[in-house]
């Protein structure tokens, strides 16, 4: 069963470059030119999103539909400034690209947001061996003793390789049914998790100050 795109990008050349690159073997497109022209969100399985669009503000549309859409959604725009990418993200945001962009490059983004959705509980890269069905953990071949809260955390960082991600995006998901967390704990477990899996030199967890984290080999 193919994967379902919306796109919705008032730019019609862009539109037809990103359907070109990706193809129609494993995509179906959906094409809005317009926020007015938007329906029947709940049937995409990613969002393609233009925040400055003729009929209204990409950033208010997307903090909108975040209240009941949970697919990955794809920021792209000629804002490439920071304080808009931030604001992305910590609308809910999973991807921020600013034009002009390399179609080659959004085609590997856009793949990896859509493999989430099937990945396997297993991660084997990097030195690391990561079972989360049968928590078994190791890096190197030597056994990891992780608690449930870097588990958690550590999960989504694999799910997300090479996607930043904000603080609040991390804690919703490591802290998701606790009222209150201080945004402290979040640098503490970071923390913890580095001195665990980097070795010999080796960096995964970065920091992208003023947003959060990406895990990554560097």
């Amino acid at each position: 069963m193919k994967d379902r795109i919306y796109i919705i990008e008032d730019d019609k050349s862009i539109n037809r470059g990103i359907e070109l690159t990706l193809g129609n073997e494993k995509y179906d497109f959906v094409n809005f030119y317009r926020l007015s022209e938007v329906k029947d969100l709940q049937n995409a399985d990613l969002i393609i999103l233009d925040i400055n669009l003729p009929d209204g503000d990409g950033l208010e549309f997307l903090k909108e539909i975040r209240k009941n859409f949970q697919k990955p959604v794809l920021i792209l725009t000629a804002n490439d400034t920071e304080i808009a990418e931030v604001e992305g993200l910590q609308l809910g945001a999973d991807d921020y690209v600013t034009k002009p962009f390399s179609l080659m490059a959004l085609r590997l983004r856009i793949e990896k947001l859509l493999s989430r959705e099937v990945q396997s509980s297993i991660y084997h890269n990097h030195g690391l061996y990561l079972d989360f069905d049968t928590f078994v953990f190791k890096s190197n071949n030597v056994d990891l003793e992780l608690s449930k809260t870097e588990i958690r955390l550590l999960k989504y960082l694999v799910e997300n390789e090479g996607i930043i991600l904000s603080r609040e995006k991390l804690m919703d998901a490591v802290w998701q049914n606790q009222f209150y967390v201080d945004e402290n704990a979040l640098s503490v477990v970071i923390k913890r998790l580095r001195d665990k899996i980097e070795n010999d030199g080796l960096k995964l967890i970065h920091t992208i100050y003023g947003i959060g984290y990406v895990f990554r080999l560097e």
